[in-house]
């Protein structure tokens, strides 16, 4: 399996599938998102798994801990491979997802997302949060490490710091990744899925380069290549 993750980022869960059904599971697993999962629920989840698939849910909880706990034992129940919290949700927060996630037969992994790679620093001054970019995320990553959490998602640019500091098998999830000759969009700390993975990346965040090409299973295979 290659550590490629691919971005389902549609409007409706007819779409989703349609792509889904050109890619192989055995090559890559896909990522559901806010706006497809509140669309097309849970019954796409199952779709998705029935076609082979491991699936990131993305909703990143962020609630009290109660409530966050209870939404990530929903999503395993679902089946998914795995599921994200807001690290910026407390140290409580996490340790309760983490408490119960750890009593599911089928545990999800359990990843914290730390800062967004869409925000730089004068984006966190004006939420309050002082200091640089690199060094919120590795704040964040050491109490998700802290509270037991699987890793953290993180832009390719904080890989290196995180693995400095914390143990390999802290696992690092990275969007932001653009094949070479490949658009920038919205995010702004951004690399390439080579240079993510020698950089010690576990899976890569893929969406725009491969769901928007001619042949999505060649893009993705491409990139497979360029790794």
């Amino acid at each position: 399996m290659s550590p490629l993750i691919i971005a389902l980022d549609f409007a409706d869960a007819k779409s989703a599938l349609a792509l889904a059904k050109q890619l192989d599971p055995t090559l890559c697993r896909v990522k559901v998102g806010k706006e497809l999962f509140t669309r097309s629920g849970p019954l796409l989840i199952e779709q998705l798994i029935n076609l082979g698939f491991d699936v990131f849910l993305d909703l990143k909880y962020h609630d009290i801990p109660n409530t966050v706990a209870r939404a990530c034992l929903a999503a395993a129940d679902l089946g998914v491979w795995m599921v994200n919290v807001h690290a910026l949700g407390s140290r409580s927060m996490l340790l309760a997802a983490r408490e119960a996630l750890e009593k599911h037969s089928q545990r999800p992994l359990l990843i914290a997302v730390t800062i967004l790679t869409s925000l730089e620093k004068h984006d966190l001054y004006a939420i309050g949060l002082h200091g640089s970019v690199e060094e919120n995320v590795l704040r964040l990553a050491r109490l998700t490490d802290a509270c037991g959490l699987d890793g953290v998602v993180c832009s390719p640019h904080e890989i290196s710091t995180i693995r400095k500091a914390i143990a390999n098998d802290f696992k690092l999830v990275t969007p932001g990744i653009r094949p070479v000759h490949s658009g920038l969009d919205d995010q702004k700390r951004i690399m390439t899925p080579a240079e993510a993975v020698n950089l010690g990346a576990d899976y890569l965040v893929i969406g725009r380069p491969i769901t928007a090409a001619p042949d999505p299973l060649q893009a993705l295979m491409d990139i497979i290549n360029e790794i």
